[in-house]
This record gives C-alpha cells, structure tokens and sequence, in this order.
C-alpha cells in the first residue's frame, strides 16, 4: 500500500509530456484559457483598466490591506477574473492566496511592496515562512515587490511560494536571502523579475521558466557559499524543472566589493534528479569556475540533469566545469529547445491570452 501511494504521489506530481497541457486537457475553450477573459490582455498592456478593488493605505481605495481586498474576492459571485489594484506603499502582510483567477497590479516594483520576516530561525518552517503564498490557479501579478526581511542569520526565509498553475508574474521583485522565491509546484512564468538571494534563492518543484530576469547574488553569512538554484524533482517523470533563458546572474552591490570572500555557483540538487538549465543567460564574474555544487557528497550527480547553452559573460566558461554525469553543456539546439516557453510550458497555449511579452524559442 505505501508503495502504492507513493507511485500515485509521483505520477500526480509529474506533469506529463507537453501534449496534456493543450487544449484537450479541458483548461481550454476556444482562443482563450477557461481562467483568463479576453479583457485581460489589455489589462497587462495598459495597467489596472478595470478593477474591482483599490487597496490603499491612505485611505483613498475601498480597502488598506490586501488581505481584506482578498477578502472580498472570496466573497464575489462567479469565479471571473478578480483584479485588485494595490497603489504605493510597503504592506507589512503575510498573504495566502488560495481563490482562482486573483490579479493583482501594483505601482511598480519600487513604489508597491508586501514584506514580512517569518523564518525558520524564527520558529516557524520553510514551507510557512513565505511572506506571499499562492495556490489559486491563473494567479498574476504585476508591478510589485515579495519581501522577506529576515536576515541570513534567521536561515530560511521565503518571500513568494507560488504552487498556482498556470501563473504569471510579470515586472515583479522578490527579495529575500536563503530561499527568496519557492517554485513549489505546477507552471510558472517569470517575465522581466529580479530576484535577489544568497543560499538556494530560487528553489522547488515547478515547471517555472524564467526569461529576462535580473537575478542578483547577496553578501551571505561568513563562509557560506552562495547558490542561485537548488530544484527538487524527486522522481524522472516529473516534468518539472527550473528553465533561466536570456537573463542575467550579477552580483548585487553589497557583494561586490567582498566578491573575492565568498563562491557563487548556478545550482545543487536538492533532490535525486534536480533539474536546471540557462540558456543564452549572461554570467557575470561571480560564478565560480566550476558552476555547480555538490549537496552531500555524490548524491544525485549521476541522475540530475544540468545544463549550459550558449551563455555569455565572464562568468560562462565550461572548461572547469563540474565532471558529473548529470551535467553538460548543450550544443545541439533541439535539446536546448526542449525548454524553452513554448515547450517546457506550452506558453504558446496560455501566455498570449495574459498579455505578457514572451519569447517562445531560442533567439
């Protein structure tokens, strides 16, 4: 019986082959997903047209938290797309978004920002530490910074997990140290995201594309070792994995100037077959010539799969990459294809209908 459940674990974690996530498996109906309304695109291109809450902490919306805006969604008839306008200002709330079609638009990563300190070294655990946790389906948001303002001392601290299938975050910020941003699980697309972290920053078990993004190495704690990608695919059937495409990995301004001090690396596996490409990605300096870092000894250098294709930067060389089995560099543009947006999660299916600028191939 254990052995049976965990079969069916597995088999409901893996997302198939690229064929299920077409319009025959019922999320589709005509040009447009069931989850997202025409209406919406132009919502994306020309800002907050038509909202149905304005939440503002001066007192000039219909609400000043965002979770009393949220509120009020769960409480709407119908299950449309709710669009919740959030102006400047830094909201200190722990959010768990669990309604479908939620949206929500702020005033730009500099001016909206939602923040919180839960850690693990502030007794609570990594998975609860999220200062933002979505699971609704066809989340989007736009415009806004996820903060977790605990320091590396406190350990893990997340400021967005994100388990909502088919979502979307365009132009936002995530800002955190040791486990910024928690792709739990399901299809995630990150368009023009900058993400800053030390240890693990960008971790989990989604089907999460990343495409010109800023991701920004911190100062960590003295002698640890910063590490962008730590991705959890337990099982070889999971079509999961973390995909960074024609991005950039720099160090932030409080690491440049002990750059020397610390080693930065793409990724360790966190699990038995992690699995993480960049593709036509500059890298800066701060990556270590080796590029990737064992989690315990050889656990999962064999079954991992870890790839380079086309990188540029000082930091791209391979001629003193790792020697693992599990790892390569891409030459034949086919594999690197493979994960891309329009094959790793069928963008081409969902994206249009958001309104989001993506690149569906290789460039």
């Amino acid at each position: 019986m254990s052995n049976n459940v965990s079969k069916l674990i597995c088999n409901s974690l893996a997302l198939g082959d690229n064929s299920t996530y077409h319009e025959t498996d019922g999320y589709y109906k005509g040009s447009f997903p069931t989850w997202v309304s025409p209406g919406d695109r132009r919502l994306l291109q020309m800002g907050s047209t038509r909202q149905n809450a304005v939440v503002a902490q001066d007192g000039s919306g219909n609400f000043r938290t965002i979770k009393a805006a949220i509120g009020a969604a769960g409480r709407r008839s119908g299950s449309g797309r709710f669009i919740i306008h959030v102006k400047r200002g830094v909201y200190s709330e722990n959010l768990d978004i669990k309604l479908k079609n939620i949206m929500l638009v702020g005033d730009g990563i500099k001016n909206t920002i939602i923040t919180g300190s839960r850690s693990v070294g502030g007794g609570t655990t990594t998975f609860n530490s999220a200062t933002v946790a979505v699971t609704g389906e066809g989340f989007i948001a736009r415009g806004i910074t996820f903060r977790n303002t605990a320091s590396p001392q406190n350990h893990q601290a997340v400021a967005l997990r994100s388990g909502a299938d088919l979502s979307v975050f365009y132009q936002c910020g995530f800002e955190g140290y040791q486990d910024t941003l928690y792709v739990h699980s399901q299809r995630q697309f990150y368009k023009e995201c900058y993400i800053y972290g030390t240890v693990d920053f960008i971790f989990g078990n989604a089907a999460a594309m990343l495409q010109n993004c800023m991701i920004y190495a911190r100062r960590p704690m003295d002698r640890q070792k910063n590490v962008v990608t730590a991705q959890g695919r337990s099982d070889p059937n999971q079509n999961t994995g973390i995909s960074i495409h024609n991005s950039r990995v720099l160090a932030s301004s409080e690491l440049v100037p002990v750059l020397r001090s610390f080693q930065s690396f793409l990724g360790r596996p966190w699990k038995q077959y992690s699995r993480t490409v960049y593709l036509q990605t500059y890298l800066d300096r701060l990556v270590d010539p080796a590029g990737w870092l064992e989690w315990d000894g050889n656990f999962a250098l064999n079954t991992l799969y870890y790839g380079e294709y086309r990188n540029s930067g000082p930091g791209s060389g391979t001629s003193r990459r790792v020697r693992w089995r599990g790892y390569r560099v891409i030459v034949n543009p086919a594999e690197a294809g493979r994960f891309t947006v329009g094959s790793f999660i069928a963008g081409r299916s969902w994206l249009p209908a958001t309104g989001v600028p993506f690149t569906a191939g290789l460039e």
